[in-house]
Parts: C-alpha cells; sequence; structure tokens
C-alpha cells in the first residue's frame, strides 16, 4: 500500500479507537497501532463484517471487521431505526434478545437492550443463556416486532454473532435484510447513539425480564409434538450440549415425553465459551462426540444425542455393527420424514395433499421421492433454515396447507410448527421417540428402518468436496469456476447424461432439449445439474467462507429381492466415481 493508504487506514483506526467503548478491544487496538502493524490494521479496517440475511458472524477483536461491541451498538441502532419505520407498534411490542454461553454473549445482549431502551423500543431480555429454538418461540409467543440472538452457533470459540428474526418468528430475509444495513450504513458517530444503563432502562419498564412462563409454554408446545406416547419409553439415552446451553432444555424436552434415562457428559453439561473438550464445537467434526461416545459405552445406552452450542442442531448416533455411527443429517431427515409422513402421521392417507415437508436445494433428493410417493407436497428452497421457515409460512397463509416436516443437510430439523427456525431441542425428543418406536414396536434399529425407507425411495447417498482458496486472488477463482461452468455447461459427467441444468442465478431451469423453466428461487449464485436415474451435482460458493462447495447426490434403485445393503455399495461406489469426475471438470475449468 501507499503511504498515504497506510496513513488513512491508521487514521480510521485512531478514529475507531476513541469511541471504542470496550477496554478490551480498545488495548488490542491500541497494540496493533503501537508497534505499526499494517496488516492487522488492514484486515480490520479495509473490510467489514456484512449484515444479510444470517445477521452477522466473526471473529471478536477490534474493528469493524470483527465481532465487537461498537458493531452490535451501530447494528442494534439501525436495526431499531428499520423497525421503527416498517413495524407497527415497534416500540411497544419490542424486541425479543437472547443470548447463548460464548465469550462476549452477554454483554453484546445487554448492549442491543440498551440500545433498543435508548430508542424508546422495549427489549425482552432473557435472563439467562437460553438456545436459539427458545428465543425464536420467544417472538412469537411475546408478540414482539423481532428478535436478536447472539450466538455464533457452531463456530469456533473465537466467533461470535447476531441473528436477527422478523416479527414471524422466521430468520429474516429480503427486503428486510437490505433496509436493515442501510439503516446500519446511516448510524454516524456512537456519541449519537443513546444507551442507558440497563438500571434505568428498567425502572422505566423500557428492558423487562422474558418471563419463566414463556419457556414452559415452548415445552408445553414441544410434548404435543408426541405421537407415541409412552412406546419404549425405557430407551437409555446418552447426550451431550458440546458445552452449549441445551442441556436444561433438553433434558426438560425429554422427559415431557416421557424419557426419563438421559445421561449427560458431565464435562460438556455447563455452557463454556471456550470449548475445552473439543477442538471445534460442531457435532459434525471429527472427535467432537468422543466423550459422549464413552460414556454411551458406559451406560449401555441405546441412542447418543447431541446438540450444538447454541442448541438449534442436533446429531443423533447408533450402534451399529460394533461401533457408535453417526448418522448424517439427510439420513437423520429421511428418518424423521418417514416417520411424521408414514408410520405416526395424523393424517389420513386421501388427505395428505394438505400436508407440506420442505428441505433445500443441497440436501438429499430422498425428500422429494418420498413425499411424492405420499402425494404430500414437497418443496425445495435455497440454503438456510430462514427459507424453509418463510416458505412455510408463505405456503400456510396461500394454501392453508399444514407444514409438518423441515430440515437441511447440515444438522437442521424443525417438526410442526413450534419453532419457525432450526430446534435442536424439540427434534431431539421427537427423534428419541421415533428411535423408541422403531426399537419397540417394529423391533428395527434406526439403519434397519433407513433400509426400509430405502426400499421405497430407492438408496440415496451424499457427499461434499470442498475447495478452499483464500485472499482476492481466491475469490477471483471461484468466480471464475462459476462463470466457466456457465459458459459451458458438460453433457455427461462421468458415466451419467445431465438431464437438466438449474441455474438459480440466471433464473430458470433448462432440459435436455433445450426448453427453459423459469424458477421462483430468490436469485443465488448455484448451479444444479440433474442426472439420468435421479442422481445430482450441486455447486456453490460459500457464503461465509473463501471456498466453492460441490453437493453429490446419488440414487440407486434397490433390484427385487436383493438385500439393501448391495444397492447401497452400488450407490457408494457410484459417488465416488461421480466425485472424481466432476472434480476433474472443475479442475479443468478452473483458471
Amino acid at each position: 500500500m501507499s503511504t498515504e493508504a497506510n496513513d488513512a487506514v491508521v487514521a480510521r483506526a485512531q478514529a475507531w479507537l476513541r469511541e471504542d467503548p470496550d477496554e478490551q478491544t480498545r488495548a488490542e487496538l491500541q497494540a496493533i497501532l503501537e508497534r505499526n502493524d499494517l496488516q492487522a490494521l488492514e484486515d480490520r479496517f479495509l473490510a467489514k463484517l456484512e449484515f444479510g440475511t444470517a445477521g452477522l458472524r466473526g471473529v471478536l477483536g477490534a474493528g469493524p471487521n470483527r465481532m465487537n461491541r461498537a458493531v452490535v451498538l451501530r447494528t442494534t441502532a439501525g436495526l431499531c431505526k428499520y423497525l421503527l419505520a416498517h413495524s407497527a407498534d415497534a416500540q411497544t411490542r419490542g424486541i425479543v434478545v437472547g443470548y447463548d454461553g460464548r465469550k462476549m454473549s452477554r454483554e453484546f445482549a445487554e448492549d442491543v437492550a440498551s440500545v433498543c431502551a435508548g430508542l424508546g423500543v422495549r427489549a425482552h431480555l432473557f435472563v439467562g443463556v437460553a438456545p436459539t429454538p427458545l428465543v425464536a418461540f420467544a417472538v412469537t409467543a411475546l408478540g414482539a416486532s423481532a428478535g436478536v440472538m447472539v450466538t455464533a452457533s457452531h463456530n469456533p470459540p473465537e466467533y461470535n454473532g447476531y441473528k436477527v428474526y422478523w416479527e414471524n418468528g422466521a430468520q429474516i430475509i429480503p427486503p428486510h435484510d437490505i433496509g436493515i444495513a442501510a439503516e446500519i450504513d446511516a448510524i454516524g458517530p456512537l456519541t449519537t447513539v443513546a444507551r442507558p444503563i440497563l438500571k434505568e432502562a428498567r425502572a422505566k419498564g423500557l428492558v423487562v425480564d422474558v418471563a419463566p412462563e414463556i419457556e414452559a409454554r415452548y415445552l408445553d408446545a414441544v410434548a404435543a409434538l408426541q405421537r407415541n406416547p409412552g412406546v419404549g419409553r425405557d430407551l437409555v439415552i446418552a447426550y451431550t450440549p458440546l458445552h452449549g446451553v441445551g442441556y436444561d432444555r433438553a433434558k426438560a424436552a425429554l422427559a415431557r415425553f416421557g424419557f426419563e434415562s438421559v445421561h449427560v457428559v458431565e464435562a460438556q453439561r455447563e455452557p463454556d465459551g471456550a470449548f475445552p473438550t473439543v477442538n471445534f464445537p460442531n457435532p459434525e467434526e471429527k472427535g467432537a462426540l468422543d466423550l459422549v461416545y464413552a460414556l454411551a459405552d458406559r451406560v449401555s445406552a441405546d441412542l447418543v444425542l447431541a446438540n450444538d452450542p447454541d442448541a438449534d442442531r442436533l446429531a443423533a448416533a447408533e450402534k451399529h455393527n460394533g461401533a457408535w455411527r453417526q448418522l448424517t443429517g439427510n439420513e437423520v431427515g429421511a428418518l424423521f420424514a418417514h416417520y411424521l409422513l408414514v408410520d405416526a402421521s395424523d393424517t389420513e392417507p386421501s388427505k395428505r395433499s394438505t400436508l407440506t415437508a420442505i428441505t433445500t436445494i443441497v440436501s438429499s433428493p430422498l425428500l422429494g421421492e418420498l413425499c411424492r410417493s405420499l402425494g404430500v407436497r414437497y418443496d425445495e428452497v435455497l440454503t438456510g433454515f430462514k427459507w424453509i421457515a418463510n416458505r412455510a409460512l408463505d405456503l400456510a397463509a396461500s394454501t392453508g396447507e399444514r407444514f409438518v416436516f423441515g430440515y437441511e443437510e447440515a444438522l437442521g430439523y424443525t417438526v410442526g410448527e413450534v419453532v419457525r427456525d432450526k430446534d435442536g431441542v424439540g427434534s431431539a425428543a421427537v427423534f428419541a421417540e421415533l428411535t423408541a418406536f422403531y426399537r419397540s414396536k417394529h423391533k428395527r434399529s434406526l439403519f434397519a428402518q433407513l433400509d426400509e425407507v430405502y426400499r421405497r425411495t430407492g438408496v440415496f447417498v451424499s457427499g461434499q468436496h470442498n475447495v478452499t482458496i483464500k485472499g482476492l486472488e481466491g475469490a477471483s477463482k471461484i468466480r471464475a469456476i462459476m462463470d466457466g461452468f456457465r459458459k459451458e455447461h458438460p453433457k455427461v459427467i462421468g458415466p451419467l447424461e445431465v438431464e437438466s441444468v438449474t441455474d438459480i442465478q440466471m433464473g430458470h431451469k433448462t432440459l435436455r432439449d433445450g426448453t427453459t423453466v423459469k424458477l421462483a428461487l430468490p436469485p443465488s449464485n448455484v448451479i444444479a445439474y440433474a442426472l439420468q436415474g435421479g442422481s445430482r451435482v450441486t455447486l456453490r460458493p460459500s457464503g461465509t467462507e473463501p471456498k466453492i462447495k460441490y453437493y453429490f447426490d446419488v440414487r440407486e434403485p434397490v433390484r427385487d429381492n436383493e438385500p439393501v445393503s448391495a444397492a447401497r455399495e452400488r450407490a457408494s461406489a457410484q459417488l465416488e466415481a461421480l466425485k472424481a469426475a466432476f472434480v476433474a471438470l472443475a479442475d479443468a475449468v478452473a483458471p
């Protein structure tokens, strides 16, 4: 950088330092300035965390490209100003504010409440840490105009985030994200943002505690999701919240379902933002469930359940061939769908067309195959649970269809209409029930029940291949890969012919004969190739990381009188061949 550019970034940092309300980040930034670390300054001040449909998420630290109190204060002021202009009675209805056990979560939540109060907007503040699904539930339960959950979900310990819900209890989607971002950008110096101390705001009724009744109502609503009360309640469960906030509520939800033999990993029971026993607090990561597997062996558990740190995701595992095996998100989704739509459905087969199940464009096509065979309404939406929840609400309003189940392959599930977001707590209770049902009524393990589902739909196996390319050069290469495929789509991938190309960015699906079909999905940089036999390849750049993701789905029919394992072996071999063929194509396209 030039001397002028260096001086400019130093000036920005000094201006930030003068108004930063946090002693820790001020000290961090002062040290960077004193050692004249221009690279660190550029990283913090030449970019900023962009507010979008996922709110904010980033590494803790000083500067606009980090999560810190100054960013939270400015974001909240923008959010409140947008609500005052676009949400009826926003001041009195207020904003629900919750937080998890991560570093700075409580401080950020209190800053949110303070800024709300300064603008005359009531803040419904949770008294202690809370799971994300409970905060989402509280938005509609309290009739609030919006909600804020301070969490970085399953990201590493150095992260935190800021998730926003609209008055419908679902995460924001356009145009609200764009409007809120514009209001945030319009906020001036932090000295213009009023921040009364919480004691004064409470005295004026501008900050109120979320009553325990809200949690009781949530647990009652979860309990009402039971389909087979009493069946197999001797199930032994080993559980971990992975140092997150899920334990108390998950245990209570399981108890409402009648499951009393629930054993927790004591070393991971309490919220701890340092996550001392795991390298990465994501139940999908290798080694994250080691302690709960050890516990499961000690107590002879039938089922392992785990939540991520804010308890919106659910992982499940069962012993298979003598060892604990975690089910994939797609496998759990298949079991949920079959249980809720077939084995435990409260709807007559002739009326299944009034039901809806929804998943995302990168989740397994199995749900669609199952729904079509049953006559259930099926829909696919963009990646992210916000799209599932908002689509379910739209369909209910326009057609009266009842939303039964939604899921995404990254361990996110919700059952019914209790929570309009991922719900790892309610899902844990329902999944325990379905496990008990199949073991008790049909003498089947979860993996045996999966085989029954596959006999109906064919075997579906899925996989991913991610390519990380950091820096500005990486972003350019990722764009070039997407542009290269758009310039010339393949006619075959490996041994499979391409039957259609769906380009969500361009807004259309193109069939093999050249016919185009307009898409209803919002624009997104995603391309999907539908292949003969029901297989599929999807590619998209990550929205939060410097990587491009390739998703592979293979369908293999189960032949008459053959074991499902034979079809699974064929499908797995096809999956590996498909991966290799497509990655070779992508490497040839890459500059």
